[in-house]
């Protein structure tokens, strides 16, 4: 399989040389106005973009170039697998709005994110009817197990916890599967990083053993266990495990005395996962440069995403740029 990959990187290497660069974003952060931002975009594969008011149609405009994206690399790869492993939060996300949506009987299709392989109607159908022909018969579980809770308990925020639960078994056993090692380490480091965050907040609210033990995985590198263990426990002694833990150095930075700075959490979060695709800088085979640069890209459009949407909320340049995600230089 890694040999058909010799074909693939090519193009994604010159797909690469389409991403924004530090200096571009450096220059987006501190532009004074939307005129001076479509000045600095005009260059880049956005220009198609910036019409008249562009500004107040970006978070489409962005979604538009997300889809432009998975159906390029779609049509590169040997197995399409190996973008869905990426794209399945996407597919994760719509299944928690559309579950929402059908079980309160409003709309929320304009939430729809494209994942590259479902369609609204085809999520759609499968959350009104517990059945499909198109999605993998492990969403479809998820969908059903949902629906069962639900006969029990209306309390929305359950939704969240069977889907976010099913991601992460389904994360890892496709990992597992395409049998790449840096593959394998990403995810489990995103499910211990998801982790390390979740029982952070149900410390935080004060959450039950059985409360935690529903939302957090055990598809990661840190026993379940150890998190259980601090069930009703203050968040000074969770610190303390988790600065015991092979992330606590890196983790350093968002500990604040007796208190977790989240936002710093989740920055630490991306920019660790992120740096894990450096090694595709000189790696000619396997999936490894096609899932850097996906993740690269979304990089992207998050940041691009935060400048317009904060600009034209009136956020400072401070504002903007402490929330920015770092940029790695392929």
């Amino acid at each position: 399989m890694k040999d058909l990959y010799h074909t693939v990187n090519p193009t994604v290497r010159l797909k690469e040389t389409e991403l924004l660069t530090k200096e571009n974003f450096d220059q987006l952060a501190v532009a004074e106005s939307f005129e001076k931002i479509r000045e600095l975009l005009n260059s880049t594969v956005y220009s198609k973009y910036l019409s008249e008011g562009f500004q107040f149609q970006f978070e489409q405009s962005l979604e538009e170039e997300r889809r432009q994206t998975y159906q390029e690399m779609l049509e590169l790869v040997p197995d399409p697998n190996i973008v869905w492993v990426y794209t399945m939060r996407y597919t994760f996300h719509n299944l928690k709005v559309l579950t929402k949506a059908e079980k309160m009987q409003e709309d929320y299709s304009h939430l729809f994110m494209d994942d590259g392989f479902y369609s609204l109607e085809e999520i759609q159908s499968a959350v009104e009817n517990g059945v499909s022909g198109v999605l993998p018969q492990s969403i479809v579980q998820a969908i059903r197990d949902v629906n069962h809770y639900f006969e029990e308990s209306a309390i929305l925020q359950g939704i969240d916890v069977i889907y976010d639960r099913h991601f992460l078994t389904e994360q890892r056993r496709i990992g597992e599967e395409l049998k790449y090692p840096e593959l394998l380490q990403e995810i489990i480091t995103f499910i211990d990083f998801t982790n390390i965050i979740t029982a952070a907040r149900c410390i935080l609210q004060d959450r039950s053993y059985a409360f935690m033990d529903t939302v957090l995985s055990d598809a990661g590198s840190i026993p379940k266990q150890s998190f259980l263990h601090f069930a009703r426990q203050s968040m000074e002694e969770y610190m303390g495990f988790l600065r015991r833990t092979d992330y606590g150095s890196l983790l350093e930075p968002a500990l604040q005395k007796e208190k977790i700075n989240f936002l710093q959490l989740d920055l630490i979060k991306d920019n660790y996962l992120t740096s894990l695709y450096d090694i595709a800088k000189t790696t000619a085979f396997g999936p490894l440069p096609l899932l850097a640069f996906l993740n690269a890209k979304d990089i992207e459009l998050m940041n691009l995403r935060l400048i317009i949407i904060g600009k034209r909320s009136g956020f400072t340049q401070e504002q903007v740029t402490e929330r920015m995600r770092e940029i790695s230089e392929l």
